[in-house]
């Protein structure tokens, strides 16, 4: 009832602007195909199938462990599209079953019985050697459909998510003033002021290095923020994996945290990451990798917040950070950083405008988060 097919081998001096479009695992993502670092080669070296709907293809071999296993089914005709030599693809009437299927628990640790201890990658017989409980077709089609419809509705959420968060990112760059410029592109209404050029440093009353403690299982109360603790994405505290500081916490008030209060990862990979603390947060402490700014409260602390995740503050980071070792930016040069300064009553205005687009953001996250964890359960409960 099924088949299966493997993917294009071509060569970099294949690759042009146009032509056909080579599935590879940067266009699988959460079980869905997207457009994402697309590849597309002259025509004329094809030798391989053109994907159908209805295809699952799946990754068979990558340079990262986690990526084996990806999938994705064909949801609409793809004319002149194949599959990459990374890439497998099964065919026959219950794709969507099979892409149901390898969602599961159980086809991840067959995943893992088959990749060996240095290659990444798992073959067609892996794949003969794997065994799984199915039911009747009649069911395996109703399991399938029901899916099916699932990851539509995960899909679009997080295209709705994807939209927001493309239209704040231009929003930051038309709401926010460039180094060069006395007022910004666009403004609310009945501002007219020329904004002022100034320093971080000028904006806050103090820079201050974290708390050198390690951390410990949290007791119920005082929390502890690292860098780790930051998402990546939401830039807010993740409370997922709690932890207190291992200190006397008597001697640690300087560390606790208050409304307002912007913190700056300062060495790594993810330095010039940022975080707005707020009172719903709880009481925390941060830690020594971080770095605390106050900002004085003739200013809005949400909308120097939001200069944190412009492209110019990205540039600076890149800039500045450089090093001949590990990356890093310190509190003084933190504390140079620039950016445009309008009244309190406009900053306010526009803080408060990200907050509420932050705040859909949220709303959305939760739901596809809801769906997700949905669909993992519904797995565990469909699938023997």
């Amino acid at each position: 009832m099924t088949s299966s097919y493997s993917g294009l081998t071509y060569s970099p001096t294949d690759i042009q602007d146009t032509g056909t479009f080579v599935l590879r695992s940067s266009n699988v993502k959460n079980d869905q195909l997207i457009d994402a670092d697309n590849v597309y080669v002259n025509p004329d070296i094809v030798n391989s199938i053109n994907v159908k709907v209805g295809d699952v293809i799946i990754v068979v071999r990558n340079g990262s462990r986690a990526l084996i296993g990806k999938h994705a089914i064909v949801n609409e005709e793809m004319t002149d599209t194949v599959i990459g030599a990374f890439m497998s693809a099964f065919r026959g009437e219950n794709g969507n079953y099979i892409n149901a299927l390898l969602s599961t628990d159980n086809f991840q640790k067959e995943v893992h019985k088959s990749l060996g201890a240095t290659i990444n990658q798992i073959t067609g017989k892996d794949f003969s050697m794997m065994i799984f409980q199915t039911p009747k077709f009649g069911e395996q089609q109703k399991i399938g459909a029901f899916f099916k419809q699932l990851d539509y509705t995960i899909a679009l959420h997080q295209r709705k998510l994807d939209k927001l968060k493309r239209l704040k990112k231009g929003y930051l760059q038309q709401l926010f003033s460039k180094n060069d410029d006395k007022v910004p592109r666009v403004r609310f209404a009945n501002f007219t002021d020329e904004w002022e050029l100034r320093k971080l440093g000028e904006l806050a009353s103090s820079f201050e290095y974290g708390l050198n403690a390690s951390a410990k299982e949290f007791d119920g109360i005082h929390k502890y923020i690292r860098i780790t603790d930051i998402d990546d994405s939401s830039r807010k505290f993740n409370s997922e994996s709690l932890t207190s500081p291992d200190i006397a916490l008597s001697s640690a008030d300087n560390y606790k945290l208050k409304n307002g209060d912007i913190l700056f990862a300062r060495t790594g990979a993810s330095v010039g990451k940022s975080y707005l603390y707020i009172e719903s947060d709880g009481l925390v402490y941060y830690a020594g990798f971080l770095i605390r700014a106050r900002i004085k409260s003739e200013f809005d602390s949400n909308f120097v917040f939001q200069h944190t995740l412009t492209s110019s503050y990205e540039s600076f980071i890149r800039v500045t950070s450089q090093r001949s070792g590990q990356p890093g930016v310190n509190a003084k040069e933190y504390s140079i950083f620039e950016i445009g300064v309008p009244s309190l009553e406009e900053q306010q205005k526009i803080g408060l405008f990200f907050k509420r687009l932050d705040d859909t953001f949220t709303l959305h996250q939760s739901k596809l988060d809801k769906l997700n964890s949905l669909k993992q359960a519904l797995l565990q409960k469909l699938f023997v």
